[in-house]
């Protein structure tokens, strides 16, 4: 298993943790569901061989990151904690390379602090909300985002952790290409990560602040108002695969009208959900193309 070096920072009122590995521009990989920060270890030992600090924390509330006591995790806090690792890590900007919802936190930071945001790269998650509006007209989509409502349940912790995650596993199995398996020793570290103290119901909670605002920040409420709808400003990269089974990658056509500067849009073939670990050498390329142009 690669190693990487540790580190933390306090940002956005909690301590984050990361594993990292490089020197130079700073590059904030920011993880989904269910994932973690090693989900880039790819891109940590390529991008950082391209002259970038890469570094890649466990977000809010996946261990060893701390867990909120607010219990927030809306996408405009994923926003702040983005912009604050920024500042926290000692740099005027970076560029964010966000993956499900990492890629929603990367929206939300473009939003609040664009200056903060020198180029996004965005993968498996659609800025605006082609997402809500599928669960409502595309039967397909409602099929294949049913966990989403089953978070919503009292038993879902309860479910999603009996017979060791057994249910992470047939997820990571349905998402991804097929004939793809995550490598054992990196779902393992996955499952140690979801079952700390306290993480999985964190995880659940993204989930849950999806359709309960009494779980929103009262403060962050004309925010929250603007992800989704307002143009991202930022030079973007959006990239997605081709076989996802979490997402259908069709539901990204037409985001481009979303993003008024340098815009493109990538689909990868044989790829699913994780399109960065399961084609890391095709991944890596089309991200280095853009950064370097």
């Amino acid at each position: 298993m690669l190693q990487f070096k540790t580190g933390s920072v306090n940002a956005n009122g909690i301590k984050f943790n990361f594993i990292e590995k490089g020197e130079g521009p700073l590059i904030l990989c920011l993880h989904g569901f269910p994932d973690h920060a090693r989900s880039f270890r790819h891109q940590l030992s390529a991008l950082s061989e391209r002259g970038f600090r890469v570094v890649a924390p466990f977000m809010r509330g996946y261990s060893p990151t701390e867990i909120p006591e607010n219990g927030f995790y809306q996408t405009a806090v994923l926003g702040q904690d983005a912009v604050s690792l920024i500042d926290a890590l000692e740099y005027e900007s970076a560029v964010i390379l966000g993956h499900d919802w990492g890629a929603t936190a990367g929206y939300a930071a473009a939003i609040i602090a664009p200056e903060k945001v020198s180029k996004l790269i965005a993968s498996a998650l659609p800025y605006g909300n082609v997402v809500r509006e599928a669960w409502l007209t595309d039967s397909l989509q409602q099929r294949r985002s049913w966990y989403v409502f089953f978070f919503q349940t009292r038993i879902a912790e309860r479910s999603v952790a009996n017979n060791n995650y057994e249910f992470i596993e047939r997820l990571w199995e349905d998402w991804s290409s097929p004939g793809w398996t995550c490598p054992e020793e990196e779902m393992e570290a996955l499952k140690k990560t979801l079952g700390a103290p306290g993480v999985l119901s964190a995880a659940l909670g993204y989930y849950r602040s999806i359709f309960d605002t009494t779980l929103h920040s009262p403060e962050l409420a004309s925010l929250q108002k603007k992800i989704g709808k307002e143009l991202i400003p930022v030079p973007t990269i959006y990239i997605h695969g081709e076989t996802d089974g979490c997402i259908g990658a069709s539901l990204s056509e037409g985001i481009e009208t979303f993003f008024p500067n340098t815009f493109q849009r990538v689909i990868i073939p044989n790829a699913g959900h994780f399109a960065h670990q399961e084609k890391p050498e095709e991944f890596n390329r089309v991200i280095l193309e853009f950064l370097e142009a």
